[in-house]
């Protein structure tokens, strides 16, 4: 069943149980949660213009880690669309027009953006701010019968692509709807090293989203993958667990 107001409770509460689609789930963020979600059980379905190539990704991934079960499958995106769960990963200038195309398979769905609208200028990598102020506000306007959440900006896309490297990740949820920060939370809680955080309503997003021009200009400067880490929330009954590591 997909992941509607009234349900979203008790169908998301198990990750197995969902079956999650991709939009633009053919870049390098796109492939990483691919792998990460269907190595907790999800289903996941790689979303692209172009169902031909979603089709050879997913096999790319599933052929890559032959010791793995992974559910991976590859559609285009209105097909990725009637999943339970729908992440919305193209580039950011692609987001709103390709769930506007979508608009209808998602009425009364989680959709979690993860768009982040950087632009590179010299050795600096710069946040731009869409006219709504968020990658994810925008494409709540766009799809305004979805429960849009925005999550997921600061993952390494390399480190999530890669089963046996280390994942400790602290991904700030926002949405205006508390169905879609818990389904969303719940989702990514499933991943191993991940700490999913109620960062507020959707208006957090435009903060959230800018903040990942910092992190990418670090990882460019040091040569490094680093994530979100927040201190201070270690031991307060009120924060989730961080899921145990994903053993090699």
């Amino acid at each position: 069943m997909p992941c509607r107001v009234a349900d979203a409770r008790s169908s998301c509460a198990k990750v197995s149980a969902v079956k999650v689609g991709i939009l633009g789930g053919t870049g390098p963020l796109g492939r990483g949660l691919a792998l990460r979600l269907a190595a907790t059980g999800a289903a996941v379905t790689l979303g692209s213009r172009d169902p031909e190539r979603a089709a050879t990704v997913a096999d790319e991934i599933v052929a890559g880690w032959p010791d793995r079960v992974l559910a991976i499958d590859g559609a285009g995106n209105p097909a990725a669309a009637d999943a339970d769960i729908v992440v919305v990963a193209t580039p950011w200038e692609a987001a709103v027009a390709t769930v506007a195309e979508i608009a209808d398979r998602v009425h009364g769905k989680v959709v979690v953006c993860v768009a982040n609208a950087l632009v590179r200028e010299g050795s600096d990598m710069l946040a731009l701010i869409p006219p709504r102020g968020s990658v994810a506000a925008s494409v709540a306007a766009a799809v305004p019968g979805a429960l849009v959440a925005a999550a997921g900006h600061h993952l390494p896309a390399p480190v999530l692509a890669k089963l046996d490297r280390r994942l400790v990740a602290d991904v700030l949820v926002c949405s205006d709807h508390p169905e879609a920060t818990e389904a969303t939370m719940t989702l990514l809680a499933q991943i191993p090293g991940i700490r999913p955080l109620d960062a507020g309503g959707l208006a957090s997003a435009s903060a959230v989203e800018a903040f990942t021009a910092v992190l990418v200009g670090l990882n460019i400067r040091y040569k490094a993958h680093s994530t979100l880490g927040l201190a201070g929330l270690d031991g307060n009954s009120r924060v989730p667990p961080r899921t145990g590591e994903l053993e090699p």
